[in-house]
């Protein structure tokens, strides 16, 4: 119990050093944001808790695909702010993220990729 604790702990770490960050630097905020913390936490867990490596290698390779899809969010977002407001933005966001993600996979299964 003590370890899911501690790994509640470092991974809220996580965010809170980025929120922190992006009060007082947007750039700062995005690059560490952009930095793939998580999932290098989620590795070291994996690895921790003594999963196969070919687990671990799955789901590197598994975010990599997922990633892709949701980096248009992060050009709408801006543009979408200013005239929507921050709520229906990211619910928009959302969305987008759906649906890039939908069209991706399918474009993805061409090439024997199957995301779902």
């Amino acid at each position: 119990m003590m370890w899911i604790i501690t790994k509640y702990f470092l991974t809220a770490g996580v965010v809170v050093l980025v929120s922190e960050a992006a009060k007082r630097s947007d750039r700062l905020g995005g690059f560490i944001a952009a930095l793939p913390l998580i999932t290098i936490l989620t590795l070291i867990w994996l690895y921790i808790e003594k999963q196969p490596p070919e687990k671990i290698a799955s789901h590197a390779y598994y975010t990599f695909w997922y990633v892709v899809p949701t980096l248009p969010i992060f050009l709408a977002f801006p543009l979408l702010l200013e005239r929507f407001g921050f709520w229906p933005t990211l619910g928009l966001c959302v969305m987008l993220s759906a649906v890039c993600f939908g069209v991706f996979s399918i474009i993805l299964r061409q090439f024997g990729i199957n995301l779902l």
